[in-house]
């Protein structure tokens, strides 16, 4: 009976193979455009998150005509086109879809920088130049004689000579509308590339001689711009409220605008005026910002609860984080006080050391890391992580000591889109200072959409997903500093980070600062054998 019942069984399968449907799923390969090449441009950008890429073009590109070369993509994928196969006109957007087992929509962007320029004897102020609508505007006096103009430079678009095809031409040239009328908007006939356009040149006269456009106060700088009146006198003056009247140096002038940088003292209270020829403005009265040194950058203060070691005293609010907290699980401190530089009057400083964090066979590379912000908590193996912390000042330079040994790579796991890392390269350590009006809402979401930033920390940087890692060029940097060590720093080093800013009007909100003993660590790439030491870190304001 029993071998009765074995054999029903086995015809009763049989019977329903073919019955049975492919219900396996395929599996999931994430398609992407790992690289791009070709002429006149560089990839700015590979989003894999947003699938985006963003290309920089040459200024003296053709964006009507752009050839890419050479397109790389996850093994196996199928693109809807060959991208290599014409050139593109990037001013609209190319999309492109990678198919294996899913689709995968794709854009390629481009951006590009033009220099362009239209001046006039005697002008106030600079230009405005729309590039979009193809008008340039200057300005005179409203006395000027704008029945003979003498125009000083035009360059509305890239100066090319490559042969007499792409040549960029005037229609009429500067000689010819030098000396003749602006009364009304004159016309000329821009070829460049092979093709014409028409662009429209004014010049209107203007009520006033001279303008303070804007007098910026930092903590020991007040930035100044004016407009005036081109080939006259320019500049500024200043004095402390009450007092006499001084003339700043060191004024830089470029046609009818005006700028100069004056060291001031802290919280101070200034007047300041512009002057052309024998005009002046109504003087303008600001103050200086104070100035804030950062809390506990001489790393003197450490904590060590439920076994986890923190770069702040026992019941203080935390200002530095480290990743400690998420390499707890293998027993592994990265970052931990160590002796002091030579000369410092503190007992500590930052050691940043990289490891294999490795628990029971299973682990990750993680660099050794300081940071403004905190370890928010693990994903996985993964970290998330805020950066940041209130800051509205505008100091010029960072001053850090540091001592570094850099080792050679033997942990790869990715790397930044268009670079490769390999085994046997050799690894760079990190130190870079940020300023920016950065919001929770708009960077403190992790990879899956919940909030982790707050108005203390703004940032979330989310391991798992490379998309929220910082960028440096992104639209709310005000101002921004590093320094990539590619070489070992074998004795304790002075270095000082000088600070760039995008414009000097804009007040920060946050201010973030990152240090790691392995560059490419957000990778999970680098060396077990980096190791950075860091103390006395000082933010200069002059």
């Amino acid at each position: 009976m029993k071998h009765l019942l074995k054999l029903f069984i086995a015809l009763a399968a049989l019977g329903n193979i073919g019955c049975i449907e492919n219900d396996i799923p395929y599996p999931v390969v994430k398609l992407a455009i790992t690289d791009l090449s070709g002429e006149g441009f560089t990839v700015k950008e590979i989003d894999p998150t947003q699938q985006i890429v963003t290309l920089t073009l040459d200024e003296t590109t053709d964006i009507r005509n752009v050839r890419i070369t050479q397109a790389a993509y996850t093994e196996g994928a199928k693109p809807s086109t060959d991208l290599t196969a014409s050139s593109h006109d990037m001013r609209v957007p190319i999309q492109l879809t990678l198919s294996l087992y899913q689709d995968y929509v794709w854009t390629i962007v481009a951006e590009q920088q033009i220099n362009r320029t239209f001046t006039v004897a005697g002008q106030i102020g600079a230009s405005v130049i729309d590039a979009g609508n193809r008008t340039a505007t200057a300005y005179v006096g409203k006395d000027a004689d704008r029945s003979e103009v003498t125009v000083t430079a035009l360059r509305l678009e890239p100066e090319i000579y490559e042969n007499e095809v792409n040549t960029t031409t005037y229609s009429p040239t500067l000689e010819q509308l030098s000396g003749s009328s602006f009364e009304t908007v004159r016309v000329v006939d821009v070829t460049c590339h092979g093709r014409t356009e028409k662009w429209l040149l004014y010049v209107l006269p203007t009520d006033r001689s001279v303008a303070l456009e804007a007098a910026d106060a930092w903590s020991r700088v007040i930035w100044l711009y004016g407009s005036g009146v081109e080939g006259q006198k320019m500049g500024f003056r200043y004095r402390l409220a009450g007092g006499e009247w001084q003339e700043v140096a060191d004024v830089t002038v470029d046609g009818g605008s005006f700028s100069a940088r004056l060291a001031a003292e802290p919280e101070t209270t200034y007047e300041v005026l512009a002057y052309c020829g024998d005009e002046q403005t109504d003087p303008a009265s600001v103050t200086t910002d104070p100035e804030q040194a950062l809390e506990n950058g001489g790393f003197e203060n450490w904590c060590t609860l439920d076994g986890i070691v923190y770069p702040y005293a026992d019941g203080a609010t935390p200002y530095w984080g480290t990743g400690n907290k998420g390499s707890k699980i293998a027993n592994a401190t990265l970052t931990d006080k160590g002796d002091p530089r030579p000369g410092s009057s503190g007992k500590y400083s930052a050691d940043l050391k990289s490891q294999f964090a490795n628990i029971f066979g299973i682990g990750k590379f993680a660099a050794g890391n300081l940071f403004t912000g905190e370890y928010v908590m693990n994903a996985g193996t993964n970290g998330i992580i805020t950066f940041g912390r209130p800051f509205t000042l505008r100091p010029t330079k960072l001053r850090i000591w540091v001592r570094y040994n850099r080792g050679v790579i033997d942990r790869v796991k990715s790397s930044p889109a268009g670079t490769e890392i390999k085994v046997g390269d050799n690894d760079n350590g990190h130190v870079y200072i940020a300023l920016g009006t950065w919001s929770a809402e708009e960077y403190g979401k992790d990879s899956t959409g919940e909030q982790r930033g707050s108005s203390d920390s703004p940032i979330c940087i989310d391991t798992r997903d490379v998309s929220t890692f910082f960028k440096s060029d992104g639209k709310d940097v005000v101002g921004y500093g590093e320094y990539v060590f590619k070489e070992s720093v074998e004795e304790w080093t002075q270095i000082t980070i000088p600070i760039e800013y995008r414009t000097t009007g804009t007040r920060p909100t946050h201010l973030m600062i990152v240090c790691s003993a392995s560059r490419w660590g957000d990778y999970f790439t680098g060396s077990t054998k980096s190791e950075m030491w860091l103390d006395d870190f000082e933010l200069l304001y002059d």
